[in-house]
C-alpha cells in the first residue's frame, strides 16, 4: 500500500482528495459534523461549569481597568461566534436586532451561553456539506469550514481559561475540567 493512502485511511482522510486530484470527493460529512458536535457539546458544558461557579456579585469582576470584565468575556464569545457562523456560513445572525447588555448578570450570561450554543449547533447541522469543506475566509487566511468551527471553540477555550484565572483571583477554586 502506498504511504499517502496507508496515512489517509489511517487518520480517516481516506476521502479526502490526494494533491493535485479533483476534489469533487468530499470527506464523511456525517462524521465531521458529529464530531464538531462532540466537540461543542463538551465545550459547553464546561463553559457553563465554570461561569456557574462565578458568584453574580462577581460578574462585573475585571482584574485590571484595561481588561474585560466576566461578563464582557461571555458576552464577546458570544458575540464572536455569532458573528463568524453568519459571515462564513450564511447563517442568520442572533445580534441583528437584540444587542446583548454590556452589564449582565450571571443569570443573563447562564441564559445566553447555550443559546449560542444552540445557534452552533444548528450551524453545524445545517451548513452545505460543501461549506463545510470550502476554504473560508478567516482573518488573512483561509481555512476550511470545518477547521473555522474548530477554532471558534479555540476562541471560547482562550476565553474561558481567562476566566479560570478571574475564578482563583477571587478564591474560587475551578471545578477541573470534565473530559471528552
Amino acid at each position: 500500500m502506498k504511504r499517502n493512502t496507508f496515512l489517509r485511511k489511517a487518520t480517516g482522510l481516506a476521502a479526502l482528495p490526494v494533491l493535485g486530484q479533483s476534489a469533487s470527493v468530499l470527506p464523511d460529512i456525517d462524521r465531521i459534523r458529529q464530531e464538531l458536535l462532540d466537540a461543542w457539546q463538551a465545550s459547553e458544558k464546561m463553559t457553563l461549569a465554570i461561569v456557574g461557579q462565578m458568584p453574580d456579585e462577581m460578574f462585573m469582576f475585571k482584574y485590571t481597568p484595561e481588561a474585560m470584565t466576566f461578563t464582557e468575556q461571555w458576552r464577546h464569545c458570544c458575540q464572536f461566534t455569532v458573528g463568524q457562523m453568519q459571515a462564513s456560513f450564511g447563517m442568520p445572525n442572533l445580534y441583528a436586532e437584540q444587542k446583548l447588555p454590556k452589564a449582565m448578570t450571571k443569570e443573563q450570561v447562564m441564559s445566553e451561553l447555550p443559546r449560542m450554543y444552540a445557534y452552533v449547533r444548528k450551524t453545524i447541522e445545517t451548513a452545505p456539506a460543501e461549506k463545510l469543506v470550502a476554504d473560508l475566509k478567516f482573518g488573512d487566511h483561509k481555512i476550511p469550514g470545518w477547521r473555522l468551527l474548530y477554532a471558534m471553540e479555540n476562541h471560547i477555550i482562550h476565553h474561558r481559561g481567562q476566566c479560570v484565572v478571574y475564578l482563583r483571583l477571587n478564591g474560587i477554586t475551578p471545578q477541573g475540567y470534565l473530559g471528552w
